[in-house]
């Protein structure tokens, strides 16, 4: 609409910051707007097209930013106290490839604090609700981004995946999250160059959305030393609706590792029937995720240790008890703990790509458990099953992470009392579009993402 100018940048700018005002009090999902920057971008960008110049594929498309990437001129807080004025001088480099593509910068979303868990809370701008029920959580770490696409506050929002922060959410929020093979979305600056665990990546309503969107910030950075050489506009293509021949294997717990809530189990039950209708051979199946947990937990408590280690010790009363506590498990951690991670992580990417010589992609819930109480800071048991820390309950996206494949969240149904549940659509190493040819097929076949809140 913007290019065939049936509607004006600066007039889809102020459909959303009327939403924004209107809805966002009760969400909490945007923690720092800057409406009158939005305005001259958006004013720029409608002055581009009718001087007839160049656009870029994302022209005139308001954006949020996860509050945990750098944008410069805007504060960027993560989550802490520590950063609550922090304004950067520069934008990183997800934020500049969407700038660079027309994206107008809207604000910033909320996080949990060092973006730690998948429940997003903070102590400088407090909690961010569930569009689909007040008081449930939104997810995280990307809660703030995933809450926002499913209210309509921007039709945009990236984020960020360690242990499931563009997953968790995007099921949560009944909308849709990639988490990109390792360097297809280059990450920088970063203290931690040749670390494959965390990811960004683009999150949107639809997987078309998704691939559009990563089609504009996946691409080679010759300063990020994992980045994939592969250009990122391919991902712009059309997608399928047919999967004529497609090899799916389904695991409703990742083959008896994880404990899945049975509400979550049922609502995902006709998903297998929806791929074989799509053309697709599905089997229940599920690749030997033997050392995963070690691998995740380990390398996660590597990187909380180099990220995070110094500034918990230093300020251990402004620091959360979650973040310290992964810190100093890194801090114990030594030589030997990291080769044997490093040489379960082997074995297991050996295991992973055996499996998918004979699947293209598998299937299995996204999250163990439906939006919680947002009083919570995680949930402490799944079907009589304790779950002994902040990461446990997070398991089904925790040890997808570990196996380095690139991982989908798609909307994938609805309890019987509204709360969204999300699939997730699994690939071998760098089949990153295959996975959006996927959940795209089965997105057009089911249409749950249509099932907007009722707010």
């Amino acid at each position: 609409m913007v290019r065939a100018r049936e509607i004006s940048a600066r007039e889809l700018l102020e459909a959303h910051l009327d939403r924004i005002e209107r809805l966002n009090p009760e969400l909490n999902a945007v923690v720092t707007l800057d409406a009158e920057g939005a305005r001259a971008a958006a004013e720029a960008a409608d002055a581009v097209l009718a001087a007839g110049d160049e656009i870029g594929p994302l022209h005139g498309l308001p954006v949020a930013h996860k509050d945990t990437h750098q944008t410069g001129g805007m504060r960027t807080t993560w989550g802490s106290p520590l950063h609550r004025d922090t304004v950067p001088a520069r934008d990183e480099l997800i934020v500049s490839r969407l700038h660079s593509a027309g994206a107008i910068r809207v604000g910033k979303t909320n996080v949990p604090e060092f973006a730690a868990g998948s429940h997003t809370f903070n102590p400088v701008f407090g909690v961010t609700h569930n569009p689909y029920r007040h008081g449930l959580s939104a997810g995280g770490s990307t809660g703030g981004g995933a809450a926002a696409l499913a209210a309509g506050l921007v039709p945009l929002a990236e984020g960020s995946d360690m242990g499931g922060s563009l997953r968790n959410p995007a099921a949560f929020c009944n909308v849709a999250g990639l988490r990109p093979s390792a360097g297809r979305v280059p990450t920088w600056p970063t203290l931690l160059g040749w670390s494959t665990l965390s990811v960004q990546g683009p999150m949107g309503r639809t997987v078309a959305d998704v691939a559009l969107q990563l089609s504009v910030i996946a691409g080679p950075d010759p300063r990020v030393p994992i980045s994939l050489g592969e250009p990122g506009a391919g991902f712009a293509a059309r997608l399928p609706e047919r999967l004529d021949g497609l090899r799916v294997a389904w695991t409703p717990d990742l083959g008896g590792r994880v404990t899945v809530d049975p509400a979550v189990t049922a609502a995902l039950a006709p998903s297998a029937a929806v791929f074989e209708e799509l053309g697709a051979v599905v089997e229940e199946d599920c690749p030997d995720l033997s050392g995963a947990d070690e691998v995740f937990s380990t390398q996660r408590a590597w990187v909380f240790d180099a990220l995070y280690g110094e500034v918990s010790r230093r300020h251990p009363d402004q620091v959360k008890a979650a973040v310290r506590w992964n810190a100093e498990l890194g801090a114990k951690l030594t030589g030997q703990d990291l080769s044997r991670a490093e040489k379960l992580r082997t074995r297991l990417h050996e295991r992973v790509v055996a499996f998918f010589e004979r699947y293209d992609v598998l299937l299995a819930p996204t999250a163990q458990v439906l939006p919680f109480p947002v009083e919570l800071e995680y949930p402490t048991e799944i079907g009589g099953v304790p779950q002994e820390n902040y990461l446990e309950w997070m398991r089904s996206c925790t040890v997808v992470s570990a196996t380095g494949c690139p991982a989908l969240s798609v909307p994938g149904g609805f309890t019987p009392d509204g709360l969204p549940v999300g699939l997730q659509v699994i690939g071998a190493p760098r089949a990153d579009r295959l996975v959006l040819e996927a959940g795209h097929a089965f997105e057009q076949a089911t249409q749950f993402w249509r099932r907007r809140p009722g707010l």
